[in-house]
């Protein structure tokens, strides 16, 4: 047993390291219904005290059976959380039970805030204290919970039911920041504006917010376990050219130029327009106009559309549909033998089945039921922040317009005066690298170097005060905070470019992203701001597309390509192929259920197989961040191979790197979460800045009793197949 006595150790026996790693260990031995503080030392003597309830902690070890995340600000402040039912249950009936006889059982709000108040105002002063704070620790009843800080707000990650990870917690908290960026934009930059977005005074307002950004957590949630897609983060392709062909072509001359001629858009201007086939990207146009979509913001939108239009994987077990349905050719294969940990129960006697369909049927599609929910107004736009050259968090409209049960057309829209996002990411930039410059010790010229002139910044940032008051926009503060930061910055009685100027910029930046959500907050959408009905009709002549409605959930999805893999390589049971320069995947279908047939078959073979997949890619992503770029390992009676290579844009491989290993505390390998391939594309770019490098990803799954030198010959050769489909163009 630990003696509590251990943790008034000073932190003069330690490094500045040894020092949070001793905190972060002694919050794992907590064992006992007492209060003690820690009593940290930095070498130069000057310590601080940093108090916890033993009790509070114990509670959420009691308490946290289940799932939980938490955003919260530095003062303790709960600005969102999402609990499961079981969370939510016992965290009532543990207040409740305290309560007085006759007096109302608190609000669960107030019950979260006090459970979790504790563990926010540590992490505050050891931010204040040490400059870094604990990421992950968990409790004698293994509940992990997981925390991370992103500029003023604490986002907090708790499993209790051991269904999810360190990894899967932290990758939820970066999904959840995305998805707050999307929603925001800009406004996400500034801590005192989040926290009045997040957490509006109206409280029918503040409840309908939190509504939708639970329901979209529980969206992303529900694809990360179902969806291929969502487990490697890339938008994953229907192989279907012809009909593809002629989606685009439609998109182009029949509705999109269209629409960006006709009078009654509003100003707005298509740039791209897509078709979903529930998560599967079926076609997609971009004007000449628009920015490239990065697959990060491709995949949030998604995400946003299966929340209006949510589809489900039906996991109903029918034996009567299995044992009725007419299938075609049968083969069976030997039981395989799990491992102990896991196990299928398959019904009666009968042995696995793997079904080889017509190759024109069945190719990298889950089949899908809708779920039969109120239908949103598609007419009504919704309006998003997504990535483009001239801004990182360009406002656009987003019409979802749905053609058929699970097929939908997404139309994302240039706004009016858009133009000031790029004006006011401009001057934010600006305040932003000189704010880092003053924090770092650099005063006068120095800390504007690598700028623009300051003459310069300070007309253009002027002008555009001007004409944005003109806009009915209200500038008076931020006219206010410009007179005072130019008087200290370039009066001669002011403090110039010191560090004394550092609350002027940060001020600066407040008010900048006040223009901002003036302009392009969702509130300030008036129903006018939206394209004529006459224009969303147009769009809906979608559907005159011949064969689109094959891809309905009510019909057989069909596909024109030969990709029979089981025939060409025996012993491969699943792959997942990713072009990770433009985030799309292939892979087979991997059905669950007994309504549908696949190349794997149906039901619990199916269901063990994919739980094998993604045990596959959470393993080769673990290796990625070691700085592993081939991983091949034996699991029972499956052999698993991960290869991550690197080729020119004929096709061409090149050279073999070392992949930088990142820290513990980095984001999550994924696209959706930080772009870890595009910054990876980067680094390996440096080397060949003359020549158009792509990066490819292949996950396979084998039985176990096939040769190594045949699965790795299998490996190069479905490679070499696949990049043929993976290169039609979407465009």
């Amino acid at each position: 047993m630990h003696d509590p006595r251990e943790a008034s150790r000073t932190a003069s026996e330690f490094g500045r390291n040894d020092t949070l790693l001793f905190y972060k260990r002694t919050l794992n031995s907590i064992r006992w219904g007492v209060s003690f503080s820690f009593i940290l030392e930095e070498p130069r003597g000057v310590g601080f005290c940093c108090s916890l309830d033993a009790t509070t902690v114990s509670s959420c070890s009691v308490l946290c059976k289940m799932k939980c995340l938490l955003v919260a600000n530095e003062s303790a402040e709960v600005l969102f959380y999402w609990t499961d039912t079981e969370f939510e249950q016992q965290i009532q009936e543990q207040y409740g039970v305290s309560q007085e006889e006759g007096e109302r059982p608190p609000e669960f709000e107030d019950s979260i805030n006090t459970l979790f108040a504790p563990i926010i105002i540590s992490c505050s002063t050891m931010v204040d204290r040490l400059g870094d704070n604990y990421t992950s620790f968990s409790t004698e009843n293994n509940h992990i919970y997981v925390l991370h800080q992103f500029d003023e707000c604490l986002y907090i990650a708790v499993n209790g039911d051991g269904d999810e990870t360190e990894e899967d917690l932290k990758r939820k908290i970066y999904v959840m920041k995305k998805l707050t960026e999307v929603m925001f934009g800009m406004v996400t930059l500034s801590g005192a504006l989040l926290r009045k977005e997040l957490r509006p005074q109206d409280t029918e307002q503040r409840n309908r917010l939190w509504k939708k950004l639970r329901s979209l957590l529980e969206t992303y949630s529900r694809l990360r376990e179902n969806d291929q897609s969502f487990l490697v983060e890339a938008v994953e392709r229907l192989i279907h050219p012809t009909l593809c062909e002629q989606c685009i072509e439609f998109l182009e001359r029949r509705l999109v130029q269209q629409i960006n001629n006709n009078m009654d858009r509003a100003g707005e201007e298509v740039l791209h327009a897509f078709i979903l086939v529930h998560t599967k990207l079926l076609a997609f146009y971009s004007s000449r106009n628009a920015s490239n979509l990065y697959p990060s913001d491709l995949l949030a939108l998604i995400i946003l559309v299966q929340d209006l239009y949510p589809s489900k994987i039906d996991l109903d077990d029918t034996s009567e549909e299995l044992e009725s349905s007419s299938v075609p050719d049968v083969f069976y294969t030997p039981e395989p033998s799990p491992p102990e940990r896991e196990s299928v129960r398959l019904r009666g006697d009968s042995p696995p089945v793997f079904q080889f369909v017509d190759p024109d049927v069945q190719m990298a599609e889950d089949s899908l039921q809708t779920l039969e929910v109120p239908t949103p107004d598609p007419s009504a736009p919704s309006r998003v922040f997504l990535e483009a050259k001239e801004c990182p968090m360009m406002p656009h409209s987003m019409y979802c317009l749905p053609l058929w049960p699970g097929i939908t057309l997404v139309l994302l829209n240039k706004i009016p005066n858009s133009h000031v996002a790029v004006s006011v990411y401009y001057f934010l930039e600006a305040f932003v690298k000189l704010e880092k410059r003053l924090s770092e010790g650099h005063e006068g010229a120095a800390a504007m170097r690598g700028q623009p002139s300051v003459q310069e910044q300070r007309s253009r940032l002027e002008k555009c005060i001007k004409s944005w008051a003109g806009m009915d926009i209200q500038t008076l503060q931020l006219q206010n905070v410009w007179t005072d930061f130019k008087n200290k910055a370039f009066s001669r009685s002011g403090c110039g470019f010191t560090r004394e100027l550092l609350p002027s910029c940060r001020n600066m930046k407040t008010q900048l992203c006040g223009v901002y959500k003036q302009f392009f907050a969702a509130e300030c959408m008036g129903s006018s701001q939206r394209l004529a009905p006459h224009l969303q009709e147009r769009a809906l002549t979608m559907r005159e597309v011949d064969g689109l409605e094959r891809f309905s959930v009510d019909h057989v999805i069909d596909f024109n390509h030969d990709l029979t893999y089981l025939e060409e390589f025996p012993g491969l049971i699943h792959f997942i192929y990713v072009d990770r320069s433009n985030g799309q995947m292939i892979a087979p279908s991997l059905n669950v259920t007994d309504r549908t047939v696949s190349e794997l078959g149906k039901g619990p073979l199916a269901d063990f197989v994919k739980n094998k997949v993604w045990s596959l890619v959470g393993t080769a992503q673990r290796y990625l961040q070691k700085g592993y770029a081939t991983v091949t390992l034996r699991d029972g009676d499956y052999f698993y191979c991960y290869f991550l290579w690197f080729e020119n844009e004929t096709g061409y491989k090149l050279e073999v790197i070392d992949i930088p290993s990142t820290p513990d505390d980095a984001a999550p390998v994924g696209m959706l979460t930080c772009d870890y391939y595009r910054k990876l594309l980067r680094y390996y770019s440096k080397k060949h800045q003359n020549e158009v490098v792509k990066c490819y990803e292949l996950f396979t799954v084998h039985l176990g009793v096939i040769p190594n030198e045949y699965i790795l010959q299998h490996c190069s050769q479905l490679a070499r197949k696949l990049w043929e489909p993976s290169r039609i163009p979407l465009l």
